[in-house]
């Protein structure tokens, strides 16, 4: 009641960015010191039942993670535990560090519960990134996954220079043993080369070079939403080819059609929308994906979590795991307590 009745009023007057930046530079000094991290615990903390699921060998929490394009930079690793996430994936990193799209990068649409992320891959670079997360040690009771992009820059929009921007990447981070899993993004939409390997032959081309590099984590792919189904399932036989874990259901929603209010959003294309205007694309193709593959996919699910209900939607349509960052935002870091006691009622 304090976020929704006095701190978002004030909160979304201000440019999101600022705010996002502000809340970004607070959880990593909540996270320095072992006294915050009791303190914001105690107040958002989840203290119930257990709720752990293990998920491709690795035992997460609770089953929500905070899902990628947050913490880009790799610095709330420390505090997200204390908001009583399981986990949560860092990034997207690129083998360079990236300014991102001119701003404005994020705007608030207010009335459709979604945000226009306009971001371009904003972020500091692997090698800062992995310095950084070394830097703040690892967790048995955290698990940090790593997205992986290419570089958001004219020089990698050819096929062959995008798989090199992300065989670096995926090499150092194997190299350096930091992140518990991968996840590869083809699905980034407004940077250069945009979503070049969300295409069979050059997703094909994509993972045979990632799979030259040893490594002994679990390796996902980071699925577009607005394919058809026959579309979206011929990337899916190129990555049970691969053997891959799994897949995460999905990035942002390029269609702005399907915002509640469409006039909040400009009238040319310009960055995917997060929030409510996925929530029925993704889960309509996670359930497809699981009744197509069963388990032989590990399926994250991601896109318009923004209540106990539409987070249960996900698990109904069969994801193992839930990401979220758009409820947090406008529902409170307090949505996530919700969300775990509610799981935790229902298992």
């Amino acid at each position: 009641m304090l976020y929704t009745y006095f701190l978002k009023p004030i909160l979304f007057k201000f440019d999101p960015e600022v705010i996002h930046d502000f809340f970004v530079s607070c959880g990593e000094f909540l996270g320095t010191n072992p006294v915050t991290r009791f303190l914001v615990g105690l107040v958002y903390g989840y203290h119930g039942r257990d709720t752990s699921k293990t998920v491709d060998g690795i035992t997460y929490r609770t089953p929500f993670l905070l899902a990628a394009g947050f913490d880009y930079n790799g610095r709330l690793s420390q505090i997200m535990y204390n908001i009583g996430f399981g986990g949560e994936e860092v990034g997207s990193v690129t083998a360079r560090a990236c300014e991102g799209n001119a701003k404005p990068r994020l705007t608030r649409l207010l009335e459709s519960k979604s945000i226009l992320v306009n971001k371009g891959l904003r972020n500091e670079g692997v090698d800062q990134i992995i310095k950084r997360l070394k830097s703040k040690g690892s967790s048995s009771k955290f698990v940090v996954g790593v997205s992986i992009a290419h570089t958001n820059d004219a020089q990698f929009v050819s096929i062959k220079a995008g798989i090199e921007d992300y065989v670096y990447s995926f090499k150092r981070l194997n190299e350096e043993g930091v992140g518990d899993y991968y996840t590869i993004n083809i699905s980034c939409p407004n940077t250069f080369g945009a979503e070049s390997f969300a295409h069979p032959d050059t997703l094909e081309r994509l993972l045979s070079a990632l799979s030259a590099i040893p490594c002994s984590k679990p390796v996902y792919v980071k699925m577009p939403i607005n394919l058809s189904w026959n579309d979206f399932d011929a990337l899916l036989k190129v990555i049970v080819t691969h053997k891959l874990k799994g897949i995460i259901i999905g990035n942002l929603n390029k269609d702005y059609s399907l915002l509640d209010v469409r006039g909040e959003a400009p009238i040319e294309y310009k960055g995917g929308l997060s929030g409510k205007p996925c929530a029925h694309l993704s889960t309509n193709l996670i359930r497809k994906t699981r009744e197509v593959y069963g388990k032989a996919l590990t399926i994250i699910g991601v896109g318009g979590v923004m209540s106990i209900e539409t987070a249960q939607e996900k698990f109904d349509a069969g994801a193992d795991l839930v990401q979220l960052i758009s409820g947090m935002i406008f529902e409170g870091p307090g949505l996530v307590k919700k969300l775990v006691k509610s799981y935790s009622r229902r298992i």
